[in-house]
């Protein structure tokens, strides 16, 4: 494992190979699972001021779920904030494009009119963070879904460190990061990397 400050940091960051592929998942990480994406606690009150900014760009299901029930929900397995979904699966800010799956708040913000990107458990996807108080966790989520996205980053050459630096550097900060760097570098020079099933 590799530590960082407060961060124990599960070895694969550094020796898996990712980059997405929505030409071929479609962006099924908005939709599939049992849950929504997880919230920090001041990300709900983020979308609580930017939801009327956000809301053109959503669809008629997800504008209704946040209306009924708000702009977020609490898992049921621990009891954090999270998206709400439509019907159980699709995440409410979730929206169809060319057949893919996209972000409504990410819309918003690439037309400039929020400050706000999308909450960051999605842009650290498929890295998930445990908060144990003393300590964090940052764990590489495998998924199937995301087999192809394994294959890209074969292809690529990309560790999932290097592919997920703009928003570990959102998360942590430049510093965290560089250290981050450096620490995989050094544990990729000693080893190969692992072999991933997909």
């Amino acid at each position: 494992m590799l530590i960082v400050d407060d961060c124990i940091i599960s070895d694969n960051i550094a020796d898996v190979r990712f980059a997405c592929d929505l030409s071929r998942c479609h962006g099924a990480c908005c939709v599939e699972g049992d849950g929504g994406a997880p919230l920090e606690a001041d990300e709900v009150a983020i979308l609580q001021d930017i939801y009327p900014m956000v809301k053109p760009f959503m669809e008629a299901g997800g504008i209704a779920v946040v209306e009924q029930q708000g702009v977020s929900d609490l898992d049921p397995d621990d009891n954090h904030p999270c998206t709400p979904l439509v019907d159980n699966r699709q995440c409410a800010y979730a929206i169809q494009d060319s057949g893919l799956t996209l972000c409504a708040i990410e819309r918003a913000w690439q037309a400039g009119k929020v400050h706000f990107r999308k909450p960051i458990s999605c842009h650290l996807y498929p890295i998930r963070i445990e908060d144990f108080g003393e300590f964090k966790a940052v764990n590489y989520h495998e998924w199937d879904i995301c087999r192809c996205a394994v294959r890209k980053g074969r292809e690529e050459g990309l560790p999932l460190y290097r592919y997920l630096r703009e928003p570990l550097i959102r998360r942590f900060g430049q510093e965290w990061y560089d250290e981050l760097s450096s620490q995989c570098e050094a544990f990729l020079a000693e080893r190969k990397p692992s072999t991933q099933r997909f």
